[in-house]
């Protein structure tokens, strides 16, 4: 069992905001488009271009609480581009930092669920992977792997809560090519040799981030997801990490296979936008 305390929630908010951070300027490197990456108490503010999934501000409240005039240069930046602004904020992160949004006029408008577990050098034996199901890194096969993860993500499960966010097939090829650009490894699962699921995986320090994972409707419920899992926390041990960290929405079947895969509940992230963005 991992109990997160403040520390542990602190990198692991830092990792995602860097992630989102490398995202941003990886969009500007590849496509050209006008990005920005605002530092801000602990975290970023990130853009990346239209409708881009890491257009938010994440990591935040573990470094101090932001003075209003932060805020308003953030708020503007995004106003500039036309876009919405989001918040997403540990349950563990400075309290006041709530308050201070809930004064600007933010509302909250959903939940993610930040799972971990600990990797140990000897993981416990396990069941013998299904012979059917193979799991390889994907670099030499990018297009095949972006063509599973973005069909994955346009037809999700329908279990749990609702994702907050749906996102064009446009925008879902850009941001998966930048976070393969940012540093996530791409590993493809195949059934019969036919592909059929796509996760990626991050190393940041000691901590593991399990990126992006999903299965064509066709192979669900046969164990794709806890092959991917399988593989890509040997990865992780093998390059050292010492913890395995996902984000999944609360009740869905991906949570599911996470818990199944020994991850268990770290924290809550709130998910704040402002009152008229919300409606």
């Amino acid at each position: 069992m991992v109990i997160v305390d403040l520390e542990l929630a602190a990198r692991i908010e830092r990792a995602e905001a860097e992630f989102m951070a490398a995202c941003s300027r990886a969009a500007a490197t590849r496509y050209g488009v006008p990005t920005f990456r605002v530092p801000i108490a602990g975290g970023f503010a990130t853009y990346a271009g239209d409708d881009s999934p890491f257009n938010k501000v994440a990591g935040t409240g573990f470094g101090g609480v932001p003075t209003g005039a932060t805020l308003d240069d953030v708020e503007r930046r995004y106003a500039e581009h036309r876009s919405p602004v989001g918040f997403e904020i540990s349950t563990l992160a400075e309290p006041a930092l709530f308050e201070m949004l809930t004064g600007r006029d933010y509302l909250l408008v959903g939940f993610e669920d930040v799972l971990v577990r600990a990797l140990s050098p000897r993981p416990r034996a396990a069941a013998p992977p299904d012979r059917e199901i193979a799991v390889t890194r994907a670099e030499d096969r990018i297009a095949v792997w972006m063509d599973v993860a973005v069909e994955s993500a346009l037809t999700p499960d329908d279990h749990g809560v609702p994702q907050l966010d749906a996102f064009p097939r446009q925008a879902l090829e850009t941001a998966e090519q930048i976070g393969i650009d940012a540093g996530a490894r791409a590993y493809l699962a195949t059934v019969g040799g036919r592909p059929a699921g796509a996760g990626g995986l991050r190393i940041s320090g000691p901590l593991a981030q399990l990126t992006g994972a999903g299965t064509l409707p066709t192979y669900r419920r046969r164990g794709v997801q806890a092959e991917l899992v399988r593989v890509r926390l040997a990865d992780a041990r093998a390059a050292g990490c010492e913890h395995a960290v996902v984000t999944t929405q609360p009740g869905s079947t991906s949570q599911a296979n996470m818990r199944r895969a020994g991850f268990e509940l770290g924290y809550s992230r709130a998910v704040l936008a402002r009152r008229a963005e919300a409606g």
